[in-house]
């Protein structure tokens, strides 16, 4: 498979490294040095293009990259008010882009376990509920993709709950809060609190590794298929809510 990178940060050599590993071709790849480059012909002899770069940056590296036909994987988070336009226009065959705000098998086995729990808690409302993610201190927006994902999973099985907050307590709202450490790659908390105990399950990531190859995998995946997909999809049906 060609590849195209677009963003060439610590990701950006991450899954690299993984794709040659796994026996791909690198034929471009675009950071803030040479944005230019997206209009090239090698750019645009790329199969698949993986995107990692900035919430300000990314819908505008999809419509280029769709105008040279490449089809996208994206785990850029931050930008996802204009979802619905990307998911028209993928329906529409002007685009295809495979979203996921976070890449890692071990999180979307860890994102199919909090939908689960949410519904388990229909039946016991003595429990409210709050995510915590944390970080490094490169990371610019907040919350992260991933702890969205969490909220938006437990909003759509938990019918107490509406809507997420990084400021409400309101009794239909699951409060995001967020901590910047370090290097820490990324670590995702959902607290089930009642006055007499408390459940937590915890996703910590130890490295990059995990989302580059996840990635990669889902730029396989994403070889000669057209619309708009999730990481759902790359996982089938083992781990859908089904």
């Amino acid at each position: 498979m060609k590849l195209a990178l677009i963003g060439y940060g610590k990701m950006g050599h991450a899954i690299e490294k993984i794709a040659k590993q796994r026996g791909h071709e690198i034929v471009c790849i675009i950071d803030e040095k040479n944005l230019s480059d997206i209009d090239s012909p090698e750019f645009a002899s790329a199969d698949v293009a993986i995107e990692f770069t900035t919430p300000e940056s990314a819908y505008g590296n999809y419509l280029r990259a769709f105008s040279k036909g490449v089809r996208v994987v994206s785990g850029t988070t931050g930008w996802i008010n204009r979802l619905p336009d990307i998911k028209r226009m993928c329906d529409e065959g002007r685009g295809t882009l495979l979203y996921s705000s976070n890449f890692s098998v071990g999180v979307n086995v860890f994102f199919a376990l909090n939908k689960y729990l949410a519904r388990l808690m229909n039946h016991f409302t003595q429990y409210d509920v709050d995510i915590t993610e944390i970080h490094h201190v490169h990371k610019l927006d907040h919350p992260s993709g991933t702890a969205i994902t969490l909220a938006d999973g437990i909003i759509g099985n938990l019918e107490r709950k509406q809507r997420w907050s990084e400021d409400s307590d309101a009794a239909d709202v699951v409060k995001i809060s967020h901590e910047r450490k370090g290097e820490v790659p990324g670590t995702h908390i959902v607290n089930y609190v009642s006055d007499v105990d408390k459940i937590t399950i915890t996703h910590e990531a130890f490295s990059r590794e995990g989302l580059a190859l996840g990635a990669v995998v889902a730029a396989e995946w994403l070889m000669g298929k057209n619309g708009f997909h999730s990481m759902d999809d790359v996982m089938g049906d083992f781990l859908s809510d089904k």
